[in-house]
This record gives structure tokens, sequence and C-alpha cells, in this order.
């Protein structure tokens, strides 16, 4: 009758939101090669001015570690939300996480408020990716849009496999 106890559902929504407001670039054009050479997974980047860390898909949080948020979609695609390079070195202290795992999302909801300014003092680039980490085995494709971004705009979309 008023929704108590009921779990949220996660959308099922293939569109692709930007992480945070910047320049989304092509996962190529990362400094780090292990992104580049999309050793984790297919995707893309935003070069962030600044802002919260969104969610850049709908779905069940599978990880929160300060650095890096994990998601399932309903499609069972995989995405890891990594924010910036080298910051695990960091061990959380820039991040404030806003969702913990077994959260539902939407795309746009905020995963996490980040201390811009400690990653530049830390001298570690800003970079954050958007991964599907099993685009190997799910992922049939993957549209994105470079260019200045707003985070929780539509940048794209990505298709599973069925």
């Amino acid at each position: 009758m008023f929704g108590f106890g009921k779990k949220k559902v996660a959308e099922n929504d293939a569109n692709l939101y930007a992480p945070v407001t910047g320049e989304l670039i092509n996962l190529e054009n990362v400094s780090d090669p292990v992104f580049a050479g999309k050793m984790m997974g297919d995707g893309f980047a935003v070069e962030p001015n600044g802002g919260d860390i969104v969610s850049p898909v709908a779905g069940e949080v599978t990880l929160q570690q300060g650095h890096a948020v994990g998601i399932k979609r309903v499609d069972g695609l995989e995405i890891l939300v990594h924010i910036g390079i080298d910051t695990v070195s960091l061990n959380g202290a820039p991040f404030s996480p806003q969702v913990k795992v077994g959260d539902i999302v939407s795309g746009g909801d905020t995963l996490s408020v980040v201390d811009w300014q400690s990653i530049e003092t830390a001298q570690l680039p800003k970079t954050t990716m958007v991964l599907i980490t099993n685009s190997a085995d799910k992922l049939d494709n993957l549209t994105t849009n470079v260019g200045s971004v707003t985070a929780g705009e539509q940048v794209g979309q990505a298709i599973a496999i069925n």
C-alpha cells in the first residue's frame, strides 16, 4: 500500500552518462597504458573540471573503494568508475562515498564527493574512467560523444549482447 519494505529495482537503461563535468575523451587517449590499452575493458574517460562523481549508468552498486565504484546493469554489463590515475595510493583520503554496495542508482545519481585539490597536490592525473569490465564477453556496441560534457548528461550508449 505505501511501498514499505519494497526494494528499489534498477531500471533497464542502455544509456551512458557523464560521470563528472569536463572533457570526454576516447579511452585510447588516457595517459595510463593499462586503461588506454583497454586491459580493464572498453569504455571512455573524462578529464574533470571538478564537481561530484555521478553514476554513468543505472544499476546496482557492487563495489565501493573510494577511488573506484562498481555498478552492474540489469543487462549484465559490469561498469567500473575509476576516479583518477594511481589515486589508490591516496588511501581513500580525497573521496567521500555517497553510496554503498547494494544500493540501486540511476544515471546521474551522486556516487562520490571528491577533493580534487588533494589529487592535484599529490600530482596525480584526475582523469576519470568509465570501464565496462566484462566488455569482451558482454558488450555488443559502445558509442560515446567526445567533447565538453556536464555531469549526468547522456553521452552515449552501451548495448549488451543478448
